[in-house]
């Protein structure tokens, strides 16, 4: 075990102690003195709604392992499925065997929160929009990523509604953890999102300071595969070696990508807007997926990620 990790869980187990020390001693002068007479005793006041964002991946694995052995006080662990057309099968399957089971067999409760509504999942989605596009597709010439909506709509949202549903309110705003890891520091954003006032963000991993390597070594320990990256499978922010690995492992998801990319193209052409790629390389040189898994250029480094914590954990 990590010097990090063993640091947290005795300062932990600390804290426990001086608050049972606390509590004892607090019970025995009020047991001496007795209630006032006629007076009535105050409610203790509510707990406030802790929920963990689970992504499917490593980090929000290892939190849900960490919350199995009392090491993290989350009890709820909600999983924002954008749909089993767009989440990668392999993580819809980890969730279904892996995690769920064993939350279950921990006594935590891990379900599934969807969007809903008349595009149910990112993929009806986008085979449905006609301008705009929800996920960050790499502009033409350029390779930046365009605007997107993809993870606000399919995750954050879905989850806020979930916490709203189950009592959270600005005056009682729900604590939500998110798998973030000490080495993705970059990745927070601040406690408060001002457009969802009845929820806070935590970075758990982060205060524990547990990095993804230690993550996975946690999840070890505990005896369960480890999952895979977790991210829709045709995500734009997919670096060159994690495209060669969908098309190596899963050829049939690699071309549904090729596929949607090139519907993505036709439609903005014509449109009369520019056209839009899946990578940075291909924007900057006109190129789609297959022709550049064709050429073998398959070779460039991600230069960008997903913030907020709610994919790619």
């Amino acid at each position: 075990m990590s010097r990090n990790i063993e640091y947290a869980e005795a300062r932990s187990e600390k804290a426990r102690s001086a608050a049972t020390n606390d509590s004892a001693e607090a019970e025995l002068h009020a047991g001496s003195r007795g209630p006032a007479s006629g007076a009535s005793v105050a409610p203790e006041p509510a707990q406030p709604l802790r929920l963990f964002s689970y992504g499917g991946g490593v980090q929000s694995t290892a939190a849900l392992v960490l919350a199995a052995h009392g090491k993290l006080d989350f009890r709820v662990f909600l999983f924002a499925n954008v749909g089993d057309d767009s989440e990668h099968p392999a993580t819809i399957e980890y969730v279904k065997s892996v995690a769920v089971p064993f939350a279950a067999e921990h006594g935590i409760e891990l379900s599934e929160v969807t969007r809903g509504g008349v595009n149910p999942t990112l993929m009806t989605k986008m085979k449905r929009l006609e301008s705009s596009l929800p996920i960050p597709v790499r502009m033409d010439q350029t390779g930046k990523p365009g605007r997107r909506s993809c993870t606000q709509d399919y995750k954050i949202m879905p989850l806020a509604r979930e916490a709203k549903r189950r009592g959270a309110t600005p005056e009682s705003p729900a604590q939500v953890g998110l798998g973030i890891s000490f080495d993705e520091l970059e990745r927070m954003r601040s406690a408060v999102d001002p457009r969802i006032p009845w929820q806070r963000r935590h970075y758990p991993l982060v205060d524990m300071g547990v990095t993804r390597a230690e993550c996975i070594q946690i999840i070890a320990r505990a005896g369960i595969p480890v999952p895979p990256r977790s991210a829709c499978y045709f995500c734009p922010f997919h670096s060159g070696e994690e495209w060669r690995r969908l098309q190596r492992e899963t050829p049939q998801l690699f071309e549904r990508a090729c596929d949607l990319e090139e519907l993505l193209i036709e439609r903005r052409t014509r449109l009369g807007r520019g056209a839009v790629y899946f990578t940075n390389q291909g924007a900057r040189e006109g190129a789609t997926l297959r022709v550049l898994h064709a050429h073998e250029q398959l070779t460039f480094a991600s230069d960008a990620t997903c913030d907020g914590g709610h994919c790619f954990t």
